[in-house]
């Protein structure tokens, strides 16, 4: 036996094999706008993953964006300091 295997197994680690690996790609496939809209074809593993980075980075963009505008908003409107402090500490 492998030193690889003894030690995984010694760990108490279990292994993945490959058809949860492919399962667990498709799935992701399927969360992804940009791979749901190209239809059913089957992506590499390596492509679904580059797209999952990129969505997740256009979606921590995205949600940087908004809360920089929601915090101009609450900056711009007359919000007695209270109301103002509970929306900050939601927010954070």
């Amino acid at each position: 036996m492998s030193s690889r295997r003894s030690r995984s197994r010694q760990s108490g680690v279990s292994r993945i094999t490959d058809d949860q690996v492919a399962d667990l790609v498709s799935k992701l496939q399927h969360l992804i706008p940009e791979l749901r809209r190209s239809g059913s074809d089957k992506k590499s593993a390596s492509k679904v993953l580059e797209e999952a980075c990129n969505y997740i980075r256009s979606l921590r963009r995205e949600v940087e964006d908004l809360s920089d505008r929601l915090s101009q908003l609450l900056a711009s409107t007359d919000m007695d300091s209270d109301q103002a402090a509970i929306l900050r500490s939601l927010l954070m």
